[in-house]
């Protein structure tokens, strides 16, 4: 079968045409009926969305922190055509090197019950239900949401076809990208238009609320508005897109994976972020803010002029000096619930069996707002040696906070140390974990052209671990700044 371009493919012409050549290689993956997913009468509707490299912020984008975020030159495309079939069928072509291909097929009447959408957890029970189909959530989910929100009637079916080269488990928001591209190929499909903020938000209800992994906004944000070779400043209050930082020409942005699987939905990840709301609980209570009860199921609503229910708009000093000492440093959840009833996240629930950690996880978005802040600042200065330490350090600064929250790992630790090792004579300033943290990606700054100092940390890496680090580098345009691409197949009319 042959696609030509009917519309839209300006933007990243190469690529366009690898993707092309890629889906006429279809009838190769006879393993996942690739042959006939699509019908050649039919137009496709293609989008395409990058991985993230979380530079700064990471973990505090929850608690309303500024974060940088820089676009990465991988990215996910996905492909919709719609069908007359009461049903939607994606396949996945594992083209990251990692996932193997798939292919799901789920019936429109299981996401409606009597007319109408069913609810998000039921979703979640239905996803769940087999481990193997997971992964469908990430982009059925989207066609649930725009349900759910009013945008779309169940009249029509749909294929989609899924290629990433988004590494998945690394810490890059393999899934935001999935979730990204599959949101903004079914808008065209279905001619909905979207604002790019709103289907920022809406995919991040996919990945909360139908996936159940407690995801911040940030990485959908990225992967939808994020420009190449320019950081995504996004005030996370709770999602206020503030410009975009061009990386100064001096300087580049590495990733280095650990090698050790990352995971958003991980407990560790969702007990910081449980601990971080529980010490805003507490912190409120002493500032005798009003607290209303959600309704049922949902969660409490504190009602705080002061700090604009953020974590993030704490003064540091005010915190180190007087409020600090307010919190524990960990709490058994049941005595909390006791005391204090809930918290005001909407995707997390303190479990009453379990003991969090509250003073280092309040205290990490306070700290880290100010580092962003300070950080973006100086990027907008000459980069002399100077300044491109004062960067790194800030760097070093938020990787050793995630340390103290206990979402460190020893292979996240020791790129950090090779790269604190290598310093500013090899031209490496600074390198901090990324995004959940728990393994995954290290951000690395670097002078540019200095290439191979970040592959002989990655060359040392593998000689101390057995592990050798896929290297992220480059850039490239978010959804928007792509488009959407229309094909036409040779039999269309």
């Amino acid at each position: 079968m042959t696609w030509s371009i009917a519309s839209g493919g300006e933007a990243l012409r190469a690529q366009v045409l690898e993707f092309i050549a890629r889906l006429e290689r279809l009838p190769e993956r006879p393993e996942v009926g690739a042959a006939t997913l699509f019908d050649a009468r039919r137009d496709l509707f293609c989008a395409r969305a990058p991985g993230r490299l979380d530079v700064m912020g990471g973990i505090a984008d929850y608690s309303g922190a500024l974060v940088l975020e820089l676009p990465l030159r991988e990215a996910a495309w996905a492909a919709v055509q719609l069908q007359p079939e009461r049903e939607v069928r994606v396949v996945s072509l594992g083209a990251d090197g990692e996932s193997r291909a798939a292919d799901f097929t789920l019936g429109l009447d299981e996401l409606e019950k009597r007319g109408r959408p069913i609810a998000y957890a039921a979703a979640r029970r239905l996803f769940n239900k087999d481990p193997l189909r997971r992964w469908a959530a990430y982009v059925a989910g989207a066609l649930l949401v725009l349900r759910r929100e009013g945008l779309l009637h169940f009249e029509q079916g749909a294929r989609i076809l899924i290629d990433s080269a988004v590494p998945e488990a690394k810490g890059v928001s393999s899934s935001a990208a999935i979730e990204v591209a599959a949101m903004f190929a079914l808008c065209a499909a279905h001619e909905i238009a979207l604002a790019p903020r709103a289907a920022a938000l809406l995919c991040q209800k996919v990945e909360n609320l139908v996936a159940g992994a407690p995801c911040g906004v940030m990485d959908q944000m990225t992967a939808a508005c994020g420009e190449e070779d320019r950081l995504l400043a996004l005030l996370c209050q709770p999602a206020e897109p503030q410009g975009t930082i061009p990386v100064p020409r001096e300087i580049a942005f590495f990733g280095l994976d650990s090698g050790i699987r990352h995971a958003v939905s991980g407990a560790e990840y969702a007990a910081v972020r449980t601990g971080a709301f529980m010490g805003y609980r507490i912190l409120a209570d002493h500032l005798g803010c009003a607290v209303r009860e959600g309704r049922a199921g949902q969660p409490l609503r504190i009602e705080d002029e002061r700090w604009r229910g953020f974590l993030a708009n704490v003064d540091p000093t005010e915190f180190e000096v007087r409020l600090a000492r307010l919190l524990p440093e960990e709490m058994d959840g049941e005595a909390f619930l006791e005391r204090y009833g809930g918290i005001s996240d909407p995707v997390t629930r303190v479990d009453p069996e379990r003991i969090y950690a509250v003073r280092q996880p309040a205290a990490h978005p306070v700290f880290e707002h100010a580092r962003v802040r300070e950080f973006s600042e100086l990027l907008r200065w000459p980069m002399r040696a100077a300044t491109c330490v004062e960067l790194g350090n800030l760097m070093f600064a938020s990787h050793d906070s995630y340390s103290r929250c206990g979402i460190g790992c020893g292979g996240t630790d020791l790129l950090v140390e090779l790269v604190k090792e290598a310093g500013p004579e090899r031209g490496l300033f600074g390198a901090k974990t990324t995004g959940g943290g728990q393994g995954g990606t290290v951000a690395v700054l670097a002078r540019r052209g200095a290439e191979q100092a970040v592959e002989e940390v990655a060359a040392e890496y593998e000689r101390r671990t057995s592990r050798r680090p896929y290297v992220f580098r480059g850039s490239s345009p978010g959804a928007v700044a792509f488009g959407t691409l229309c094909l036409r197949g040779p039999c269309s009319g």
